[in-house]
């Protein structure tokens, strides 16, 4: 690796940091700049995980006051997120690339509609909704351990179907579950897959700074403005997957 490609690497773990904790899908920066310096399409997948996962923790920290209060949610909606992202990591060292490759803009397109519907859907009590809410954990934790790019346009917008909290509430509970998912399926690939360490530091210690500076001024965000950001790019992030 040359100077120049640790810089590319570096600056794109830093990107997606920023990223992923306003909006999500930083992977669609860190793994084709893994693609781009050489790097297996599953090595760099399982070294794009890995490197994100303390970007993740950044993220909390940097939302830790939206989460007061939400822990509990958190940690039931994680049991799901676990189940999914270990089944994801799985599918991931099993299949053929192109499995989710037909579905991924599809759901993304899905996740904008139910982003853009207004007005909000009628929100019952928590305990009325928490299944629905385990079950979109469940699904986008495996989305997250197989691939992870957008999985938190998907989950914000599912988890709005299901929480009557402010949306920048559900962008905090959204970065714990997205970074639980990518620690899990990140264990599950040190243990069995080959991983790029020189690449995954780098964008560990981008994803790290990015994330604070995204949390800083991604927490100004009126709770509008997010959600447009969220529709807008969700469906930029679509197109790019349609035509490459």
């Amino acid at each position: 690796m040359t100077g120049l490609e640790a810089l590319a690497i570096t600056a794109a773990g830093a990107l997606a940091g920023a990223v992923n904790t306003v909006v999500g899908s930083g992977s669609l920066i860190t793994f084709p700049t893994l693609l781009a310096v050489g790097y297996a399409p599953v090595t760099a997948n399982v070294s794009n995980t890995v490197g994100l996962v303390p970007g993740g923790v950044s993220s909390m920290v940097g939302y830790r006051r939206e989460l007061r209060g939400q822990w509990r949610r958190c940690a039931i909606l994680g049991i799901g997120t676990t189940a999914g992202a270990v089944l994801g990591g799985i599918l991931l060292l099993e299949l053929p690339d192109a499995v989710f490759d037909a579905v991924v803009p599809a759901l993304i397109l899905l996740a904008v509609a139910l982003m853009a519907l207004r007005p909000s859907p009628k929100i019952h009590e928590d305990g009325n909704r928490m299944g629905g809410a385990i079950a979109s954990a469940f699904g986008t934790g495996i989305y997250g351990g197989y691939f992870g790019a957008a999985q938190g346009i998907i989950l914000i917008s599912l988890l709005r179907l299901s929480f009557a909290e402010p949306l920048q509430v559900l962008n905090a509970i959204k970065n714990v579950l997205a970074g639980l998912a990518n620690l899990v399926a990140g264990i599950l690939f040190i243990a069995v897959a080959d991983v790029a360490w020189g690449a995954a530091l780098l964008i560990a210690a981008g994803s790290v700074v990015g994330a604070q500076v995204g949390a800083r001024y991604g927490r100004r965000l009126p709770g509008e403005i997010l959600r447009r950001i969220v529709i807008v790019y969700g469906t930029i992030v679509a197109v790019i997957l349609i035509l490459t």
